[in-house]
């Protein structure tokens, strides 16, 4: 191994030890995502005007901002055509929202109108977490709750598969994009259906392909390399096939009903992401 691949291992080993590492790459992140922000309104001032509309700030584009994966994750991503949240058009030039957060706020404001509600939202996205919190009473978690500390100060530490909340609790939980990293995705479906009220509803996006006939996972696997080859990033342990997805949920209890990307035509001038579906979930 490298040294400057030996130092860096070195260097983030001892910042764990000292409880700083995921703060200190958390306000790192935000920091990139800052200067990008403010590059991003001047390289793309010229296609400002019309086009698409950014639901999180209002601005409108001609064209947003692609999002490729890199160069380790894209074999998995595109031979097994995984709709991951890349293409063209995912972030918004002004404030930098991504697809996935502008589909689950359209969704929210005209189908799901959330007021009043108690909510928990994992690993939570600032956009979609700033929607919420003004109307609700919003407890965010996570299981290394220092890389969000900058999105909400009071995020709870929490393990998906063992949550600490009493039963039929929340009236909806979001965690988008977090069972794809869950060895055990059964046992936090099952915590998530515990913890939700009779009626609540789960907002439980994930990466998926139909080009596959089954599940891609190795929910044992710890080896970064080899995660981003076989699922498209290094901390991930499985590509889930669409309908393999709906059964697991259904076994869980969830009552599940798609909606498929043609089915979102409305919201195509929000920029969401090309050929997503919407799992609508309730208990």
């Amino acid at each position: 191994m490298p040294n400057n691949i030996l130092l860096k291992e070195l260097l983030k080993n001892i910042l764990k030890k000292l409880g700083l590492y995921h703060f200190l790459q958390g306000n790192y992140r935000q920091l990139l995502v800052a200067v990008k922000g403010i590059s991003s309104q001047v390289k793309y001032a010229k296609f400002k005007g019309t086009g698409f509309e950014c639901n999180c700030c209002g601005a409108m584009y001609s064209q947003f901002i692609p999002d490729y994966p890199s160069a380790e994750n894209a074999h998995a991503i595109s031979a097994n055509e995984v709709v991951a949240g890349y293409g063209e058009n995912i972030l918004c030039p002004s404030c930098l929202s991504t697809a996935r957060e502008r589909l689950i706020i359209a969704l929210l404001k005209d189908n799901i109108k959330l007021t009043g509600k108690k909510i928990l939202h994992f690993s939570p996205e600032k956009k979609i977490y700033n929607f919420i919190k003004s109307s609700n009473e919003v407890i965010t978690a996570d299981i290394q709750p220092l890389f969000y500390k900058n999105i909400d100060s009071k995020i709870k530490n929490e393990d998906a598969t063992h949550l600490s909340f009493s039963d039929n609790n929340f009236d909806v939980v979001i965690g988008n994009h977090i069972m794809e990293h869950i060895p055990n995705d059964a046992k936090a479906l099952k915590e998530i259906y515990r913890v939700l009220k009779p009626g609540g509803r789960a907002i439980l996006q994930v990466p998926y392909s139909t080009k596959i006939t089954n599940t891609l996972e190795e929910p044992g696997i710890n080896d970064p390399q080899k995660q981003s080859t076989l699922f498209g990033q290094k901390d991930h342990v499985r590509i889930y096939q669409m309908q393999d997805y709906i059964s697991r949920l259904q076994y869980c209890g969830f009552k599940v009903s798609l909606m498929e990307y043609k089915d979102l035509s409305m919201y195509y001038k929000n920029a969401i992401q090309l050929n997503e579906a919407f799992l609508s979930i309730l208990k």
